[in-house]
């Protein structure tokens, strides 16, 4: 019986920006990419059809190539642990992702705290374990603008262009739509243009090199290329952080075999005290994984029912 995962810390092979928007309309490029490629990211286990697979489904927060560069030793590692060869496959959206996991098309999903969230209003998933970064398992929305703009508040940003990262992102979207419903607006009055990235990291670049004015990203990912690649955030500025959120989870389907929920719960908890896990974390900027809770997860449960009412 082969046995998938799912991870949602990446992106799709390319991005398409969407627009939110009917009026006020200006034209922004379409870039057109296969989806349908899977990578193994190790070799030490391919060459043999006998080795039971680990497919990796991976839906948007940063862009594919960081995604595979920057997971590469993470899936590894959890191929040399399980002895389970790792297929690596991309997905566009979050809403993709989730309908795989609902499916049981995969028996372990690293998902985004918003995509979760939605997913666990329909289908029975569970918490395995949590990510711990900068000491605690929580994290914020970053509203970044270009250094250049004359904006230093959220208000500001009227009849400015905007990126969102996917309609089921938390930073990206749900964040951004309390703060308009705060002032009593929509994104298509508020904002001259809307784009839909698919990656945080794209969503950084629109902005820094003026193609947007703004954006709301994960403060993770913000955090981990200002310290990796500094020159990429060296034009922006964050004008607001968010309150925090429940960290982007790694769940499973309650009818996931107990025995393979069990191998992967024990490598990501004790990963962090093994000398090559250790590292790979370190890499990633992730310190830990420990147990999680859903109700982690109702500062966000809370700002849907307050804008969306």
């Amino acid at each position: 019986m082969l046995k998938k995962i799912i991870i949602c810390l990446g992106i799709p092979l390319l991005f398409i920006l969407s627009s939110c928007n009917t009026s006020k309309q200006k034209t922004i490029k379409t870039v057109n990419v296969n989806f349908s490629d899977d990578q193994t990211p190790g070799d030490q286990l391919s060459g043999t059809d006998t080795i039971p697979t680990i497919n990796v489904a991976v839906s948007a927060i940063i862009s594919p190539r960081e995604t595979f560069k920057y997971y590469k030793e993470l899936f590894d590692f959890i191929s040399r642990e399980t002895g389970y060869k790792i297929v690596f496959k991309q997905r566009k959206t979050y809403q993709e992702v989730n309908l795989m996991l609902r499916e049981s098309q995969v028996d372990v999903a690293f998902v985004c705290s918003g995509a979760y969230i939605k997913e666990k209003s329909v289908s029975d998933i569970d918490i395995l374990v949590v990510p711990v970064c900068n000491g605690q398992p929580y994290y914020n929305a970053y509203v970044i603008v270009n250094k250049d703009l004359n904006i230093t508040t959220f208000p500001q940003l009227r009849g400015h262009s905007f990126a969102y990262t996917d309609p089921l992102s938390n930073t990206g979207k749900f964040y951004i739509d309390k703060r308009l419903s705060q002032l009593n607006e929509i994104s298509s009055s508020f904002f001259s243009k809307t784009v839909f990235t698919h990656a945080h990291d794209i969503s950084m670049q629109l902005v820094s090199n003026k193609i947007i004015d703004g954006a709301s990203v994960d403060g993770l990912i913000f955090d981990y290329l200002a310290k990796k690649y500094p020159q990429r955030v060296e034009n922006l500025r964050i004008i607001e952080k968010s309150e925090s959120f429940g960290i982007p989870p790694v769940v499973v389907p309650q009818n996931i075999d107990p025995i393979l929920r069990k191998r992967l719960k024990d490598i990501f908890l004790n990963m962090h005290e093994i000398p090559e896990g250790k590292k790979i974390l370190q890499k990633i900027m992730i310190e830990r994984f420990i147990e999680g809770d859903d109700e982690s997860y109702n500062s966000i449960r809370r700002m849907l029912a307050e804008y969306e009412r």
